[in-house]
């Protein structure tokens, strides 16, 4: 049997859940990043939304597509992922983790999060892709999840591409719903900082934890987190990151992704922006 290509890595920008139906220059760089890497043998997924008291990763044959949101349109909510799980895939996380405990293969209990199947319709819009997600441990540091980032660099050489979802400045309560495309003075600083160091020291990401506008940009770490998996990624394979997509939603969101070992295709800078928010929802409360 020939050897699998080392698969690629992303770190992809969310925002909001509406990005899944939506048709921007975002979507269309993560659709054009799907499209350019071989096809992987399965997709770990990273999400922002399964961040628990642990370290978990699913292990069902087919995953349930989550819906884990509320006060959006229907036609969100109809939405249907289903990608088949990958269980030997979830052991073998299991191993490559050691020493770190896994608290469980989660047969039943999670699925794929909006997270992750509001980035995958567009990247690998077939569904026909084995996708594991794997938990974000709420109890662990900065520096433990840039590790854990690091040691999954083995799977990428069994043909499994790694992606994680989220964002790198992610602050809901300081929206600003009249400027849907900008960002403010602290977020742009923040986002501008995480990408020198994803470019020149990912290992170095970490550090962001004493950056001046940590507190706006993350002020609370689920969505950050995912960065640091390629980061970790990054690290391990001695080269930086690149830029896949840039940009910023409603002053408080960076739209942000990155790529490791893969083609970032051209993708047009200006244009129609990301995906709008609910605003009936108030921001604080909204899951995105």
């Amino acid at each position: 049997m020939s050897a699998m290509p080392l698969m690629p890595a992303a770190f992809l920008g969310h925002g909001s859940p509406m990005n899944a139906l939506e048709r921007n220059r975002f979507t269309d760089a993560w659709r054009a990043f799907g499209a350019s890497v071989p096809r992987p043998r399965a997709i770990l997924a990273v999400s922002a939304h399964w961040h628990v008291n642990g370290l978990a990763v699913t292990a069902m044959p087919n995953p349930r597509t989550i819906h884990d949101f509320y006060g959006f349109p229907q036609a969100l909510f109809e939405v249907d992922y289903p990608a088949p799980g990958l269980p030997v895939l979830a052991e073998e996380v299991a191993d490559t983790v050691s020493p770190d405990y896994l608290v469980g293969l989660d047969q039943d209990g999670w699925g794929l999060d909006h997270g992750t199947w509001g980035v995958l319709v567009h990247a690998f819009p077939d569904a026909d892709i084995p996708v594991v997600q794997l938990s974000l441990d709420a109890r662990k540091p900065l520096e433990w999840h840039l590790a854990l980032g690091a040691k999954l660099a083995a799977l990428r050489e069994r043909g499994v591409l790694i992606v994680g979802s989220g964002n790198v400045v992610h602050n809901l309560r300081a929206i600003d719903w009249k400027n849907p495309d900008g960002a403010f003075d602290w977020a742009e600083r923040f986002d501008n900082d995480a990408r020198q160091l994803m470019l020149e020291r990912p290992h170095d990401i970490a550090s962001l934890a004493s950056h001046r506008d940590y507190g706006m940009a993350v002020p609370t770490d689920e969505h950050f987190l995912p960065l640091l998996y390629l980061a970790g990624l990054a690290s391990a394979a001695g080269k930086p990151a690149e830029v896949l997509v840039d940009g910023y939603a409603y002053g408080s969101l960076s739209m942000t992704a990155y790529t490791l070992g893969g083609r970032c295709p051209e993708v047009a800078q200006g244009g129609e922006g990301a995906a709008p928010l609910d605003t009936t929802v108030p921001p604080g409360e909204a899951n995105i």
